[in-house]
């Protein structure tokens, strides 16, 4: 069984995983089920070469799987509870929001 230490650099590092707006944004088009590299380039609007980085760096973090067909190989989500975090992330930051208008009304 993991010790508290073990925890805490797991959070560390999966959190260090998320830390980029690109990769977010893979994970929120996951949400629809599976793509490619070249279907995640048109959704996300960048170039491949960046759209693959970043899946490696997700890939490397045991945050997406992939499936092979042919020649095209297809990244999903390893574990859908993903999902709930990124949701809570935004409420938060909405929270936030509502937050910094309050004290700006209140100037």
């Amino acid at each position: 069984m993991a010790n508290q230490s073990q925890i805490r650099e797991f959070k560390a590092e999966f959190f260090k995983a998320l830390a980029h707006p690109i990769r977010i944004h893979i994970l929120d088009a996951l949400r629809d089920g599976e793509h490619s590299v070249n279907e995640l380039k048109e959704i996300l609007e960048i170039e491949a070469p960046n759209v693959s980085q970043q899946l490696a760096i997700l890939r490397g973090k045991n945050l997406v799987t992939t499936r092979k067909e042919g020649t095209t190989v297809f990244y999903a989500i390893r574990d859908p509870a993903i999902f709930e975090l990124l949701d809570v992330s935004k409420k938060i930051f909405n929270n936030h929001l509502v937050n910094l208008q309050t004290v700006l009304k209140e100037m």
